[in-house]
């Protein structure tokens, strides 16, 4: 077969230019041929026309090739040529063989000539100025037939086409994550078959001859017309090429109709005919509307998800409503914040498809990224579904981290905080500090839960990569599954070589629900405070005379733990985990996206916090010894990179500078943590 190449065939379909992966051919039936390489290329269109073989097929006007174009990241944008001569298909095979490991076949789109005889029967049927002849061609419900009796003779799923949006996946990161124009990287290759703009008239009514981009701009337009003038309208006709509509009191005193269709040779969407403005009134006045649905609440709050993914439910039906005037319902407003989040960041469950494939990308880029992941096996009901594993951890850190982490002081700080997207878990973060009191993150996770593996996977990974120098404090609540997870660290965070205290707020908080008794907060929280010995047990007494159940139940915690005064230094002053509950109020947008959106989201603005420490560092002024100590260690730079596999049955770590011989993390097929959920999606 390597003498061979299969031919996707696409034809009297759609070239969508906007979606998640650039330029994507559809059609109805698209037709696989085989075809040699020594094929001519008056050949190759014999052999299209041919295979199509339906009446209507004339000569071949046009043929594109799709062909993929590798971009930042690894990851792959497909673009278009043309391909108009034997040259030219050459080229596209000599492109398909550059490109096998990423493409299993050749994509094209064929365009056909069209003959006077279909010139003639267009004019034909655009064109007519007779309004009974033009009617016959649907049905029309008057106002004394049965409407569901006429309506049930139409496909059934004419009324579900109508609340059809577009739900693109643009490729450009949105602006929550960074600011940063990408447009430019990615111009048309043929700027005629852009899509044309929305068109927007001065009065707001449509007219004959107004283009729209796509069949999803029809509906939206519609849609928006609709429900701002408090009317409504049912789809009469709803093809691959027409889009039919009238007045729903259509024959009872209002004559608006529309009538839409695609046209071929201009790659848009056209209205032939329309009959004006409506001249109905509603009878009834509604809090809500019939084609306001969520989809259409989700297009609306687009802008507003992007900005901040957490926006609350109330703030969407807010804004709703002082866009239509309409009081949406709680629910409807909470389905449309999750699908606009979808439609901006990508969906739920392809997300975690995405992930080892983004990890790996973001580690070609930057060499030496750790990256840990566990699995586990997914199953369908008792079942066990081959080729899928279901992410049960991943643990990462940055190697700009990892030595930013060399110069701060040797205390970190952890703490866990629950996602709020579809599916649920907790984002692990550890934090540290450095001489300027600048707070730096030094690794995350990703787990099911608060739960002692998740936090002995955590802080062993941690230990490992990142905190690997002795003598180091770590300061974190009272949570037993941490505190467990210590213990079966095999000494690793234990005396001497690590130092387990607590925050004194989780102190103070866990006093306050055993004994109710807020007037004491403070005086815990200065025991806690106390510098020396004798202020400690001045405190500490007291505590005691106010009652001896309040001493016995800190006499439970170790005073090395909760008090400076017996701390032994290494807690360099900090009393609480204020740090790692910053990074927590930061990221706490991204909390609520899908889970390789959330990775991208602390990617960048980490990236972003390190440029710009990076050019206050370069206007401070640098003596000639830290100029040798900079000059010294300049050579000694790791380029390693590291990147852990685990599953149920293996481990695997790969090693290497910038390229991954093992292309396990690739090949890899994530699903969410729900799985019966994610087996429906994969």
């Amino acid at each position: 077969m390597d003498d061979r190449v299969v031919l996707k065939i696409y034809y009297y379909g759609q070239i969508l230019l906007q979606t998640y992966e650039g330029v994507q051919f559809v059609c109805e039936n698209p037709l696989d041929v085989v075809i040699p390489f020594t094929l001519s290329f008056e050949e190759l269109k014999g052999v299209i026309c041919e295979k199509i073989g339906t009446q209507r097929c004339r000569r071949i006007s046009c043929i594109l090739y799709r062909y993929p174009l590798p971009v930042f990241g690894g990851f792959v944008q497909f673009q278009t040529k043309y391909v108009m001569d034997e040259a030219s298909m050459q080229e596209m095979f000599s492109m398909y063989m550059e490109n096998r490991h990423r493409i299993s076949c050749i994509e094209l789109y064929i365009e056909f000539e069209q003959s006077e005889a279909d010139r003639n029967i267009e004019l034909e049927d655009y064109n007519s100025e007779s309004e009974d002849e033009f009617e016959s061609n649907y049905e029309i419900v008057g106002p004394g037939e049965d409407e569901e009796a006429a309506v049930g003779a139409m496909n059934a799923d004419v009324a579900e086409v109508a609340n059809a949006l577009a739900n693109p996946h643009p490729f450009q990161e949105p602006s929550f994550m960074r600011s940063l124009d990408l447009g430019a990287m990615h111009a048309p290759e043929f700027p005629r078959y852009m899509n044309p703009a929305l068109p927007v008239v001065a009065d707001g009514e449509f007219t004959v001859g107004m283009e729209f981009s796509s069949r999803e701009a029809v509906i939206k337009a519609m849609k928006d017309y609709t429900i701002r003038r408090g009317v409504d309208y049912r789809v009469y006709e709803s093809e691959p090429t027409t889009f039919y509509a009238k007045c729903i009191e259509y024959g009872n005193g209002c004559d608006w109709l529309i009538r839409i269709t695609k046209m071929q040779k201009k790659y848009c969407w056209e209205i032939r005919r329309y009959n004006g403005s409506h001249t109905c009134t509603r009878s009834t006045i509604s809090q809500d509307h019939s084609k306001l649905d969520s989809k259409t609440v989700a297009e609306a709050i687009k802008p507003l998800v992007e900005v901040d993914p957490s926006i609350k439910v109330k703030s969407v039906i807010a804004d709703i409503q002082s866009k239509f005037n309409y009081t949406i319902s709680y629910r409807k407003a909470w389905l449309a914040k999750q699908q606009a989040v979808e439609s901006i960041f990508g969906s739920w469950e392809a997300s975690y498809e995405a992930l080892p494939i983004w990890f790996e990308a973001m580690c070609h880029k930057e060499p030496s990224a750790v990256v840990h992941f566990e699995t586990m096996p997914a199953y369908q009901g008792d079942d066990l579904v081959p080729d899928i594993r279901v992410l049960h951890r991943v643990f990462w850190s940055y190697y700009p981290c990892i030595r930013a982490f060399r110069h701060c002081k040797p205390v970190v700080q952890v703490d866990g905080t629950h996602l709020y997207g579809k599916y649920k878990g907790c984002l692990l973060v550890a934090v540290s500090q450095d001489g300027n009191n600048n707070i730096v993150p030094i690794a995350f996770a990703i787990v099911e839960g608060e739960t002692s593996d998740a936090w002995h996977f955590f802080l062993s990974n941690l230990r490992q990569h990142v905190v690997t120098r002795d003598g180091v404090g770590l300061i974190s609540d009272r949570h037993d599954s941490i505190r467990s997870a210590i213990e079966r660290s095999n000494g690793a965070w234990s005396p001497p070589r690590a130092f387990h205290m607590f925050c004194i707020r989780h102190i103070e908080s866990n006093f306050l629900r055993k004994f109710k008794a807020p007037y004491l907060q403070k005086l815990i929280v200065n025991i806690g405070y106390s510098r020396t010995t004798r202020e400690y047990q001045m405190r500490y007494e007291r505590l005691k005379e106010r009652g001896e159940a309040y001493t016995n139940w800190l006499d439970r915690i170790p005073r090395e733990q909760y008090s400076l005064a017996f701390d032994g230094g290494y807690r360099w002053g900090h009393m609480t985990t204020n740090l790692v509950e910053c990074i927590n109020s930061v990221l706490k947008g991204a909390r609520n996206l899908p889970v390789t959106a959330l990775v991208k989201a602390i990617f960048y603005r980490l990236n972003e916090l390190f440029t710009r420490k990076r050019a206050e560092a370069r206007n401070l002024p640098v003596t000639a010894l830290g100029f040798q100590c900079l000059k010294a260690t300049h050579g000694r730079t790791c380029n390693r990179k590291t990147i852990c596999l685990q599953t149920e049955n293996y481990r695997h770590i790969l090693q290497g500078h910038g390229t991954l011989t093992n292309r396990k993390i690739e090949s890899m097929s994530l699903g969410p943590p729900s799985l019966d959920q994610s087996i429906n999606h994969c």
